[in-house]
């Protein structure tokens, strides 16, 4: 999900009937304490990882720790020989990882899905709620969608390290993002089954995660509204990412996934969808992922959507290139609004500008790879730049405008490299 500051059994008439069901079987993983194991799962499984509440392995080639979450290391998506390990799709074992708290461990068996509220058919309460389990949602129809998942602080790092502007909250660099093949239900087709009316607003999917305590303050779990219009167009509730049943840092048994917006609207685990009638609140929405500050309204702006556009070499930074030779210069562009349009790369610091090739068919709310030739003959430090147009026609500006949280940075990034 995306970083900022915190980075049922009523059964209505015409509402879909299940059968009754156990409680969802949630197993959280204490933030500062190795995993605790769902019943049934091995001992020798339980060892230890590398970031407290995270519970794949996370191997240092690949990823950077940062708190409860792990960023993805851009170099790693190529090999020694520079030729690329990583197609279009991350695979799970490789997929950034952004928890609030840690991971939970649930239960696919026992997990249900409720939906409540006034904006279902007969308006049942949280303790009557309309139940899915597993089973069910498998038994609808399936989509597969091809998507993002970006953290709305992806980026955050320049603001301090290129802007000199000080900005709270995890200092992501661009690896706070990754696209998958996601399969589930559309969520659309789920609260159809429910009942849903014509009078629905608002829906707000609740996480199963451990609850968010900041400053104080228990924020409760991780969720965030959507509007009716965005969930009934092409949000998901995946239960597959590339093909295989989710795995648990990645939301599993179920999780959302709303492709273009940032990733804190995607929730994972989720576990309980209140359908409104009316406008619904939660702290991820007034507290949080909102643009605070000088330039902004005074109690923020309206709550985060769209991501921006972003461009990032399949480079180290600080990269050591030999000069005199033919280097292939990869990369890989995105936004949350339109399809790539095209890719230019500055080996200059910024002073002149050559188009890439594009070595994917664009597509919205997905990344385009693409490469450039380029043949350093001066040895030094140089500054290697790259920038992205989409067809809706937003490029990436050379400076991001300020925010408080540090959200959205879509500014051109100096990338430095040596020749030697």
């Amino acid at each position: 999900m995306g970083s900022g500051a915190p980075s049922g059994r009523c059964h209505p008439d015409g509402a879909v009937r299940m059968p009754p069901r156990s409680a969802t079987g949630a197993v959280a993983v204490p933030a500062l304490a190795a995993p605790v194991l769902a019943p049934g799962r091995a001992a020798a499984e339980e060892v230890p990882r590398p970031v407290p509440g995270i519970v794949k392995p996370l191997p240092a080639e690949w990823f950077v720790p940062r708190g409860t979450n792990a960023e993805m290391r851009w170099e790693s998506l190529r090999g020694a020989d520079g030729e690329a390990v990583v197609g279009r799709r991350v695979p799970v074992e490789r997929f950034f990882v952004r928890n609030h708290t840690s991971t939970p461990l649930i239960d696919p068996a026992s997990w249900r899905l409720r939906l409540f509220g006034s904006g279902l058919r007969g308006a049942p309460a949280r303790e009557r709620a309309v139940e899915f389990a597993l089973e069910d949602l498998r038994a609808l129809p399936s989509t597969r969608i091809d998507a993002l998942i970006e953290c709305a602080g992806n980026g955050r790092g320049y603001y301090s390290r290129q802007q000199h502007q000080s900005v709270p909250g995890t200092p992501w660099t661009l690896g706070g993002v990754g696209s998958a093949s996601w399969r589930g239900v559309r969520l659309a087709e789920v609260l159809r089954a429910a009942g849903l009316t014509d009078g629905a607003m608002d829906v707000l999917p609740s996480g199963l995660d451990p609850d968010y305590v900041a400053g104080g303050v228990n924020y409760g779990p991780v969720r965030r509204p959507l509007p009716i219009a965005k969930a009934l167009d092409d949000v998901l509730l995946a239960f597959e990412m590339n093909g295989e049943p989710l795995t648990p840092d990645h939301g599993a048994p179920v999780r959302l996934v709303v492709p273009g917006w940032v990733g804190i609207a995607s929730i994972k685990w989720v576990g309980g969808i209140e359908v409104a009638d009316h406008p619904l609140h939660s702290p991820w929405n007034t507290d949080f992922y909102r643009m605070f500050g000088p330039g902004h309204p005074p109690g923020g702006g309206d709550p985060l959507t769209v991501q921006v556009v972003k461009s990032a070499f399949e480079l180290a930074e600080g990269a050591v290139l030999e000069a005199g030779r033919e280097h292939r210069l990869h990369g890989r562009s995105w936004s949350g609004t339109a399809p790539v349009h095209r890719v230019e790369v500055s080996t200059d610091g910024g002073r002149s500008w050559r188009r890439a090739e594009l070595h994917d068919e664009p597509r919205a709310h997905d990344w385009t790879r693409w490469s450039i030739g380029w043949r350093p003959e001066r040895p030094g430090r140089h500054e290697l730049r790259a920038r992205a147009t989409d067809r809706r026609g937003d490029t990436q500006p050379d400076t991001a405008g300020f925010n408080r949280e540090g959200y959205l940075f879509g500014a051109v990034v100096a990338h430095p490299v040596t020749v030697a």
